[in-house]
C-alpha cells in the first residue's frame, strides 16, 4: 500500500468520506477495537479516533482511514485490515493536539504502512 493511500479511503469505500461514522463499532480481524469517537482530516491525513472503552484501559487510538477494509452500514460497523494487537502497538495517541501534528501523523502512517498486507473484506 502506498504511504499516502493509508490516509485515503479505498476507491470502493470512498463514499465513507461524506458519511458520519461517529458511533460505528470498529472491528479488527480478531475482535472489537471500540467505537469511532470522531473523524478528522489534518494535513491531508484522514483518520478516525477510536474510543477503546475498557479494552485498552479507556484509551483512544488513532486509525488511518486507509486501514478500513469493509463497512456494514446497517449494523454501523467498520472492519479494519489489521489485528487488535497491531492497532494497540501503533504509536500511542495521547492528546487531541496530536491529530494536527504532522510528525505524529507521519509516524502513525509509517507504522500502518509497514504492516503486512491483508485481504479486504467484502461488505
Amino acid at each position: 500500500m502506498a504511504i499516502d493511500s493509508i490516509w485515503s479511503y479505498a476507491p470502493d469505500l470512498s463514499h465513507l468520506a461524506e458519511q458520519e461514522l461517529t458511533g460505528y463499532t470498529v472491528l479488527a480481524s480478531d475482535g472489537t477495537i471500540g467505537q469511532v469517537d470522531r473523524q478528522a482530516e489534518h494535513h491531508g491525513m484522514r483518520h478516525l479516533v477510536v474510543d477503546t472503552g475498557v479494552w485498552v484501559f479507556g484509551r483512544s487510538l488513532l486509525v488511518p482511514v486507509g486501514t478500513i477494509a469493509g463497512v456494514d452500514a446497517a449494523e454501523r460497523r467498520l472492519t479494519v485490515s489489521c489485528t487488535r494487537a497491531e492497532v494497540k502497538a501503533a504509536p500511542r495517541f495521547r492528546t487531541d493536539s496530536e491529530t494536527m501534528d504532522p510528525a505524529y501523523l507521519t509516524a502513525v502512517g509509517d507504522y500502518y504502512h509497514r504492516l503486512p498486507p491483508r485481504e479486504r473484506s467484502a461488505g
